[in-house]
């Protein structure tokens, strides 16, 4: 077995809360900087979703894309239930992470 693999499945939100973004990466504190500064170009950057709001954690890659894939595949009243389970007051999760010092 390979150790050391981390697989994240995150949920993205804007400031209005009335967008959502599931995404993997395998480098969650990357792609979270590149959501928030606006690095690609696409739905995230588009919809200002900029807030981190839930995260998963998985070891196999696999695991991680069908999670991923589950999760997209949902109803929004599914998707907010998921979020308050780990975020009851949707906080970004991502707040402290790129403070200047």
């Amino acid at each position: 077995m390979r150790e050391g693999h981390n697989y994240y499945v995150y949920v993205m939100t804007n400031a209005h809360r009335n967008v959502l973004y599931v995404g993997v990466s395998n480098s969650l504190e990357r792609r979270v900087w590149q959501h928030k500064n606006h690095a690609l170009s696409g739905f995230t950057d588009q919809y200002n979703c900029t807030l981190l709001v839930y995260i998963e954690h998985f070891t196999e890659v696999k695991d991680a894309i069908a999670r991923e894939k589950q999760i997209k595949g949902w109803t929004r009243a599914k998707k907010d239930t998921l979020i308050a389970t780990q975020n009851p007051s949707w906080t970004d999760l991502a707040d402290t992470w790129f403070v200047s010092s």
